[in-house]
């Protein structure tokens, strides 16, 4: 059977740090609640700098210029290790916010998007030099008179843009009265849209391939886009891929909270076993509505805003080429509607459902990437080490089916598990972070199976109490691209021909 392949992967991350207080729900809703509250009061001396962004471990693993193993022996908060970082990496980079606000702008295809003259004159430089793939779109960086900004804004018909707690242009609202087009909803959307942009355009650096290549986007973000009559109708996907030239193909966005993504990669895998579409895209942009989302906690304790970026990721799942780690569609594992809830059972649903078709066990996988969250984020904010707590469980699970001793489940957890590195925006830590490692580990690297997991809160839509997720497993390459004996080969043919032809003209000589 020939699977279908991990083929690329790209990652970013975007330092918004005006974002935080302006457009994160933690600070926005205490601005509504509690405008005099020391909390917002100490929050701006808490942000951090675009440097000590780019120098943060977690953040230089998930651009790929660390491997994820060299924070386990780190010891928290990583936010105070000394580190010397690089913009980009191996997988993308992380990228200041006065170039992503100049990329929303051309990444607004209705012109609502200004930007005064000054921001647009001190920024297209940089925009010019790290944004090449963008250039037919350059010429939407317009400078603009803005000395309505502020009675715009305060009569809600625009959301401001800042950039050193400077007012640097607004993004209007696309309707009149549509709440699903106001100038907040615009502006959340801009934000997926350029912060997608960017990470399918890391995918094509990192893995090389060719625009024209790409036949479908799966776009798998939190954020829904629409208007009052289809209010999450979309498409991000087909307007990230309008963006980055890949002019062949068509998409769609997939909603599934923190499983989102494993959604999408799994919808993507079958779309490429079916022999729909030979290079599918699966990216996802970032949510500002998260940023600063325990910033209470962690201004409580002393120490910066740790939720400072948007992130972002694409992945591209392909044809086998012989190479790269297959994606095992006859294993995903799935969260069913009866599964239940219990943490025990949502595990068990996900980790053992797909090893049992193929009669494998738990300590079969060499790794698993779980929900990859920063510990250094949801530690101090009460919610423990979260990859920490699934390995646990799926070790105990283990354990319970015998499959290890009790006593080597410390040293279980230590072998198949990561530490987190990933920021706390939903979709993004869940699963995905490892990709690009994972490439690299199933083809040069010593391992052979792995797993990725995807969880989500469906509750969080107020439609269902379930929980949901599914899981995929992927495995080194075999180098054989199609089943066994299903075909002959070439040089086979050649071979049955030329004895076919060399018998009949021996026959014809003896005649």
């Amino acid at each position: 059977m020939s699977f279908p392949v991990f083929k690329g992967a790209g990652y970013v991350l975007v330092h918004t740090p005006d974002m935080i207080v302006r457009n994160g729900t933690t600070c926005t809703v205490e601005q509504e609640i509690n405008p005099d509250s020391e909390f917002l009061k100490e929050i701006g001396g808490k942000i951090r700098s675009y440097e000590e962004v780019v120098n943060y471990l977690p953040n230089q693993v998930y651009i790929g210029n660390l491997r994820p193993e060299f924070l386990e022996d780190k010891k928290l908060p990583w936010c105070e290790i000394e580190h010397k970082g690089e913009r980009k990496g191996k997988f993308g980079q992380i990228a200041p916010q006065d170039e992503f606000l100049a990329l929303m702008q051309i990444s607004d295809a209705f012109e609502l998007v200004k930007l005064s003259e000054e921001f647009v004159s001190a920024v297209r430089p940089a925009l010019e030099e790290n944004y090449p793939e963008l250039q037919s779109f350059f010429h939407l960086l317009k400078g603009s008179d803005i000395s309505d900004a502020q009675e715009l804004i305060n009569g809600h018909v625009a959301q401001g843009l800042y950039h050193d707690n400077k007012l640097v242009g607004y993004v209007k609202r696309a309707h009149d009265v549509d709440v699903n087009l106001n100038a907040h909803t615009m502006f959340e959307n801009l934000v997926v849209k350029a912060s997608g942009v960017m990470s399918a355009i890391e995918l094509v650096r990192s893995s090389g391939v060719n625009l024209e290549d790409i036949d479908y986007v799966i776009e798998c973000s939190e954020e829904a886009c629409g208007d009052m009559n289809q209010r999450g109708g979309g498409n991000f996907a087909k307007s990230i891929a309008e963006m980055v030239g890949f002019v062949n193909a068509t998409g769609s966005d997939t909603r599934g909270f923190c499983a989102g993504p494993a959604h999408a990669l799994t919808n993507a895998a079958a779309l490429v076993k079916a022999g729909v579409h030979k290079n599918v895209v699966v990216v996802a942009g970032g949510a500002s509505a998260k940023l600063g989302m325990n910033a209470k906690d962690h201004v409580k304790k002393g120490l910066p805003v740790l939720e400072d970026v948007v992130g972002g990721f694409a992945v591209l799942v392909s044809e086998n080429d012989g190479v790269n780690p297959i994606i095992r569609t006859d294993l995903v594992g799935k969260h069913t509607v009866g599964t239940g809830s219990a943490p025990q059972a949502v595990m068990t649903a996900l980790i053992t459902q797909g090893l049992d078709k193929a009669g494998l066990k738990i300590p079969d996988v060499d790794v698993f990437s779980v929900e990859m969250q920063n510990p250094d984020i949801t530690k101090p904010a009460g919610a423990g080490n979260v990859p920490e707590a699934n390995y646990k469980m799926i070790g105990a699970l283990a354990a319970t089916r015998g499959e290890i001793e009790k006593k080597e489940l410390k040293d279980f957890i230590a072998k198949r598990g990561l530490p987190g590195w990933a920021p706390t925006q939903g979709h993004i830590p869940s699963g995905v972070p490892y990709v690009g490692f994972l490439i690299d580990d199933l083809t040069t690297g010593d391992k052979n199976r792995a797993m990725i997991v995807g969880k989500g809160s469906l509750f969080l839509g107020r439609m269902t109490n379930l929980f949901d997720g599914l899981s995929l497993i992927a495995e080194r390459n075999p180098g054989v691209e199609e089943e066994a004996g299903s075909s002959i080969s070439k040089d086979e043919i050649r071979k049955i021909i030329a004895e076919s032809m060399r018998n009949i003209a021996l026959n014809m000589i003896e005649e």
